[in-house]
């Protein structure tokens, strides 16, 4: 899959740090000359480890999104508490048609329709529902898949991947969680490249394709 210099792509995190399952295709995008903006609807406050201060995964968020290339400015974190979206899921409707109407993307990621995670299955139903006009990729987050539906694949070169794994060492208060090691990340990613003779690719569910 290659996307046109000069497309659009929103990349929807229910939480800060979701981007786990597509950052390097994030990186790619970037380099591929794309217009990348990054939404997270959660600060995720409740999920910071004791001792620390509650924004800390809202600032290993905009490190990593920064590491990845993403300007600043097309960069938003939101306060929704975590484990709590479909109790507003109006109101996340309403902010993604709003994105909509302001950004028309080309692309949107969004977690996998298949994701069993209360708050990512609210983001992947309301975001069908809101960017009907854009290409839709699921991505993959392991943890919370009972099965994956992996028909779309982005490769990635080595150089991708590093950044990848640059950017998602931010997070250095998520270090404790098994999907956060560089050695899970990257033998994933050597997964899905083999499955497309590629050396390392990031494996989406393909929601819609609009050409």
């Amino acid at each position: 899959m290659r996307i046109s210099r000069g497309a659009r792509v929103l990349v929807v995190c229910p939480h800060t740090d979701d981007e786990f399952g597509c950052a390097g295709s994030i990186a790619r995008f970037l380099d591929e000359g794309a217009e990348v903006h990054y939404s997270a609807l959660s600060r995720c406050e409740q999920s910071v480890p004791d001792g620390l201060p509650l924004d800390t995964l809202e600032r290993e968020c905009r490190s990593a999104t920064k590491a990845l290339g993403i300007p600043e400015g097309n960069v938003s974190v939101l306060d929704y508490e975590v484990r709590h979206f479909p109790s507003v899921r109006q109101q996340i409707l309403e902010y993604f048609v709003r994105l909509n109407r302001e950004l028309k993307p080309t692309v949107v990621l969004l977690p996998s329709a298949s994701d069993t995670h209360q708050d990512h299955a609210t983001v992947a139903q309301e975001g069908f529902r809101a960017f009907k006009n854009s290409t839709i990729l699921g991505y993959e987050l392991p943890q919370n898949l009972v099965s994956f539906n992996n028909s779309a694949f982005v490769q990635l070169t080595s150089e991708h991947l590093d950044r990848k794994l640059r950017a998602l060492a931010m997070y250095e208060s998520q270090t404790f969680r098994p999907y956060a090691s560089e050695q899970f990340i990257r033998s994933l990613a050597t997964v899905r490249g083999a499955q497309v003779r590629a050396e390392y690719a990031e494996a989406f569910e393909l929601v819609r394709l609009i050409l």
